[in-house]
């Protein structure tokens, strides 16, 4: 009989594991049926917050930069190096977490600190730079990170535009000359998990305005601004998949930097070395914080799960709410999900106790696909 080797590959639990920390509790528990089990771990994210952790966790260098945040304080920001690549993921210089409780400014955040942490990355020596694009606090259309980069963006009297979405409706010339050379050098990659269009009824302001505390003027301010903004960039290239992404900061990666949009968790299984692992295993582990039909549409675990199918190796997932029928899961190749809610159903108590609630799980999970 082979083997068994298990490879534990899944995201956050938001809100109360790290992807780290889902790894080590779901190793403790299979090896509490299975003593002496081969366990890998391999924390995975999929261009979101904790994107930069998991890469660390897969030995890339952590490095720190201090840079702008959305409001325009200062902040400490982390992104991830191994030699020539660069991992940067912009919710740590322009995501929500920078927001204090309750605050929000839907019409004035910038992505200015994601423009100063890229040219962190360039200057650290990166070739290649993946950005890792979501949990934006921002709704500018990455115009905070050109002007960052070196574009200037005027208004009719040859004055700077004041930061955020909202002021790009008094844009007339957006320049795009002086932006950092090096970038012309280097391979850009957006990733992430959302393939929206910049404006419209699917586009940045529309779907994901409300989270960042856009009251329903402020939505329609942010889409007839954008709108005018890609007039002015390239009205045409508005549509492009992932020009939505983290407030538009992918329609300016992608128009002004020569970004090419790949979906989160296939590039950042790409760079955390996912393959190689797969090859070793007999069984993965995956899985998030809810499992439902966000998943499906490019999520971590269903990315996993795909991967693992296509070699032939079995998966199984753990979450903190399960909300897919067995159907779903099944066409996502993944043959079995176990919820933490399963075991305590009050989600307060699920999310405070999830570390032992998680090592629970996975001693299941041991009993019915390791044992014996």
């Amino acid at each position: 009989m082979e083997t068994a080797r298990v490879l534990v590959a899944a995201d956050k639990f938001k809100g109360s594991l790290t992807a780290v920390q889902v790894a080590e509790r779901v190793t403790a528990g299979l090896r509490r049926v299975v003593p002496g089990l081969a366990v890998e771990t391999l924390p995975v994210a999929d261009g979101g917050d904790g994107t930069v952790a998991a890469a660390v966790a897969a030995g890339f260098e952590r490095r720190e930069a201090r840079v702008t945040g959305p409001l325009g304080d200062p902040v400490t920001a982390a992104y991830a190096l191994r030699g020539g690549t660069a991992v940067v993921e912009m919710a740590e210089a322009s995501g929500l977490q920078h927001l204090p409780d309750g605050v929000f400014a839907p019409l004035t955040a910038t992505t200015y600190g994601s423009g100063e942490l890229l040219k962190a990355a360039l200057e650290a020596g990166a070739t290649t730079i993946v950005f890792g694009v979501g949990g934006s606090a921002t709704t500018d259309g990455g115009a905070g990170m050109l002007a960052a980069l070196g574009a200037r963006f005027l208004d009719a009297d040859g004055e700077p535009v004041a930061p955020g979405g909202g002021p790009l409706a008094t844009l007339a010339e957006a320049d795009l000359s002086g932006l950092d050379p090096r970038l012309k050098d280097i391979d850009l990659v957006l990733a992430s998990d959302v393939d929206n269009p910049l404006t419209g009824p699917k586009g940045a302001p529309e779907v994901y305005g409300r989270q960042k505390g856009a009251s329903e003027e402020d939505i329609a301010v942010l889409d007839a601004a954008l709108t005018h903004y890609a007039s002015i960039l390239g009205p045409d290239t508005a549509a492009l998949p992932g020009a939505g992404a983290a407030g538009g900061i992918g329609y300016g990666a992608l128009v002004a930097l020569g970004a090419r949009f790949r979906p989160g968790i296939e590039v950042m299984l790409d760079v955390l070395g996912f393959a190689p692992a797969l090859a070793r295993a007999t069984l993965v582990i995956t899985g998030e914080g809810s499992l439902d039909e966000q998943t499906l549409h490019g999520k971590a675990p269903a990315g996993v799960a795909a991967a693992a199918r296509a070699a032939g190796i079995e998966v199984v997932a753990v979450c903190g709410r399960l909300a897919l029928p067995p159907e779903a899961l099944e066409k996502a190749g993944i043959r079995r999900a176990y919820a933490l809610a399963d075991l305590e159903p009050d989600p307060a108590v699920s999310m405070a106790q999830a570390g032992p609630l998680l090592e629970r799980a996975a001693e299941s999970i041991a009993r019915d696909f390791l044992a014996g």
